[in-house]
Parts: structure tokens; C-alpha cells; sequence
């Protein structure tokens, strides 16, 4: 009976084994991260553009007909170039009325280019016989047969003359000229055999961005012509949450992206000290501050003005510190926690973190060098939780 019972007891017990083995819960497989070493840095993005930092426009000068502009974006331009030239603008036409009116005009001023051509034949004829008087008369005054009196009205006979001749030459020049002008308002300008041109000249070397009026037209003095910029002196210009740009410093490094190449290196040369209302995507008003970078090595040629850009800004760095994968943090109430693996199980850990960014965050105390936690726990994951990484 004894030996039964044993056998019986044993039996029992072996059931109960296999059916706490049969039924135990499996363990979660996770995945999991060591706590590590290294330098940690926490930065600011944003996005905003690339600009040229000295862009030209060229304007009219002066009004009149802008012949067509030949150059076309991305062409380039040496200092003192002619870029453009702008003409005299042609005559207007005349309807049956106005050049009536026109020809009359020409008709009246050639008659009164022949009057004033007589009036100079005439005082011509007047002078010389005034001359003729004057001589004779100075001749008898000095053999004593004419007296003073008529000998200063030949002289002053003879002035009168000159100066009536000089009168009709001027008058002539008058008219001459009414009747160019005339002339001109029938026929219209002789445009084609002027050289009268102005030529709009590049103040600075570098390349056409934009031809803002390019085909042959009238414009009006000050109208914008083209755009010309240096490719080589690019700057990056983004806009960052008021909130963030107080951490930004003049100098911070910085590291552009999001333009199509790879990154590039560049440097915070000014914050601007006000602030301007933007609305997001999502239809929210926030406040945005202009930061400027300069990029610290020559911009690649793809990159070009008005290109879409995105800038990494260092804020803040620490080295050599004790960092935890983000994505094993979750907040307990207020404070940050992970599940480190012990023993095969989940171990809620609390902890204090310093300085965070996307990748890490600084882990001030809580757990040890080394340790393994758990990346984004999933529900089925509690304290005490077996787990197989």
C-alpha cells in the first residue's frame, strides 16, 4: 500500500508539472537598447529657403522703348555689361483731321521760311547801300563839304542796317527750325539712322535670376527689368518659434537639409530681434523669428535662389553623458520611466533625464551603464512581465 501511494503521489505531481508547464504564459518578445555613452546634442528645426544675399534689380532708367532683352535665367553677366537698351518711343499715328492739320502746319512754316528769306535779301540790299552812304559821307566830311551832323546819320544809318541783318538771320533760323519741327509731326522721327539709345548696364558681376520684362514694349521710367545675383554668395533664411529662437546664438553651428543634396555645413550669423504672425498648415497663429545662416564652404551650383530649405540648429551639447534611446521613455504621472530587462523579466525603472533630443535623451539617474530597456513597450508589457528580447 505504501509503494502505491508513492506511485500515486508521484503520478500526481508530474501531472501537476505538466500542466503548470503546459499552461504558464509564454514570454513578450521585445525589443531592446543599451543605456550607453556618448555625446548628446539637442538642436532646433525648421524650414525656410535658400537666398541669395545681395539680389539687383535693373530698372528703366528713363522712359521710352525697351527693345527685346536677349539674356534669359542663368546666364551670366560681367560688371559693366550692357543688358538691355531702351530707345526713343515712336511718333503717334495720325488720323485724316490731325494730319490736316500737320500738313498745314509744314505748308504755313515753309511760307514763312521764304518770308524770312526775303526780309534777309532785303536787309542784305539795305546794308550794303547804307555802307555805300556811310563811305561817301566820311570821304566829303574829310575834304570839309558835308557836315558833322549828316555824317553821324550815315553812320548810325549804317548800324541800323547791320544790326536789322542780323535780325533777319536769326528770324530765318526761326523759322527754319518751326518748319524741321513741322516737317517732323507729318513724317514722324527719323529713328532708324539715330544713335540714341540708353544702355541699362550690370552694376555687378554674377547671374540673370529673372527677366521681369523681356519682350519689346513701352515702359515707363523705374520699371523693373531683371534680377541679378551672385550664386556664390548664398545664404540659407528660415523661421523659427519665438519659443526656440531664445536658445539660438549668433555662431551656433547648424547643418542644412531638405534641399534635394546632401548636407551641408553652415553657421547662425544673425536672429532677428522681432518676431512676425505666421499660420501654420493646421490653421494656427504663431509667432516666427528670421534666422539667418551663412554656409561655411562654397554652395553647390544645383542650389539655387528661392530653393526650399531646412536647417538643424545646435542649441545645446554635452559629451561624454549616459543616454537612453527615446523611444523607450513613457511618462508615470510626472515622472519619465523605462522597463529595463532583468533576469528575463520587465523591471519598471524611474529615472531622471537631462538634455533631450530625437534620438536620445540624458539620463541623469535611475538606471546603470550597460543596462538593456525596452523600446516602445507594447500593453502586454507590466512590471514583473517575462520577456525574450
Amino acid at each position: 500500500m505504501t509503494m502505491r501511494r508513492t506511485l500515486a503521489a508521484a503520478a500526481l505531481a508530474t501531472c501537476a508539472l505538466l500542466l503548470v508547464w503546459v499552461f504558464r504564459p509564454d514570454p513578450v518578445p521585445v525589443e531592446t537598447a543599451e543605456i550607453t555613452r556618448g555625446d548628446l546634442a539637442v538642436w532646433v528645426e525648421a524650414e525656410g529657403e535658400a537666398r541669395i544675399r545681395e539680389v539687383v534689380v535693373l530698372s528703366a532708367p528713363i522712359t521710352g522703348l525697351l527693345h527685346r532683352v536677349t539674356l534669359h535665367p542663368g546666364d551670366t553677366v560681367a560688371a559693366g555689361q550692357g543688358v538691355a537698351r531702351i530707345g526713343p518711343v515712336p511718333p503717334t499715328l495720325l488720323d485724316a483731321r490731325s494730319r490736316a492739320m500737320a500738313e498745314a502746319g509744314a505748308a504755313a512754316a515753309a511760307a514763312a521760311v521764304d518770308l524770312a528769306q526775303s526780309q534777309l535779301v532785303q536787309a542784305e540790299t539795305t546794308l550794303a547801300f547804307a555802307r555805300t552812304e556811310a563811305d561817301r559821307a566820311r570821304t566829303l566830311f574829310s575834304r570839309a563839304a558835308l557836315s558833322q551832323r549828316l555824317l553821324d546819320e550815315a553812320i548810325l544809318a549804317e548800324r541800323t542796317a547791320e544790326a536789322s541783318l542780323g535780325s533777319a538771320r536769326a528770324s530765318l533760323a526761326v523759322r527754319e527750325k518751326e518748319k524741321q519741327s513741322a516737317d517732323a509731326a507729318v513724317n514722324g522721327a527719323d529713328a532708324g539712322a539715330r544713335d540714341c539709345c540708353t544702355e541699362v548696364v550690370a552694376p555687378m558681376a554674377g547671374s540673370v535670376l529673372r527677366v521681369l520684362t523681356e519682350d519689346e514694349q513701352v515702359i515707363p521710367a523705374s520699371t523693373p527689368i531683371m534680377e541679378i545675383g551672385d550664386l556664390g554668395d548664398m545664404e540659407i533664411i528660415v523661421h523659427v518659434l519665438s519659443q526656440d529662437a531664445v536658445d539660438i546664438a549668433t555662431g551656433s553651428e547648424a547643418v542644412i537639409t531638405g534641399w534635394g543634396g546632401p548636407d551641408l555645413a553652415a553657421q547662425v550669423i544673425r536672429v532677428d530681434p522681432s518676431a512676425t504672425t505666421r499660420i501654420s498648415a493646421l490653421g494656427i497663429e504663431e509667432q516666427r523669428v528670421e534666422v539667418r545662416l551663412a554656409l561655411t564652404e562654397a554652395p553647390p551650383p544645383t542650389l539655387g535662389h528661392g530653393f526650399r530649405a531646412a536647417a538643424r540648429i545646435t542649441v545645446r551639447t554635452a559629451t561624454d553623458v549616459l543616454r537612453v534611446p527615446v523611444g523607450a521613455l513613457f511618462r508615470i504621472g510626472g515622472d519619465w520611466a523605462v522597463y529595463a530587462v532583468s533576469n528575463g523579466k520587465a523591471k519598471l525603472t524611474r529615472l531622471t533625464i537631462g538634455l533631450r533630443n530625437d534620438d536620445y535623451a540624458e539620463v541623469m539617474d535611475g538606471v546603470p551603464e550597460g543596462a538593456l530597456v525596452i523600446l516602445h513597450p507594447a500593453d502586454s508589457v507590466a512590471d514583473g512581465t517575462a520577456v525574450i528580447p
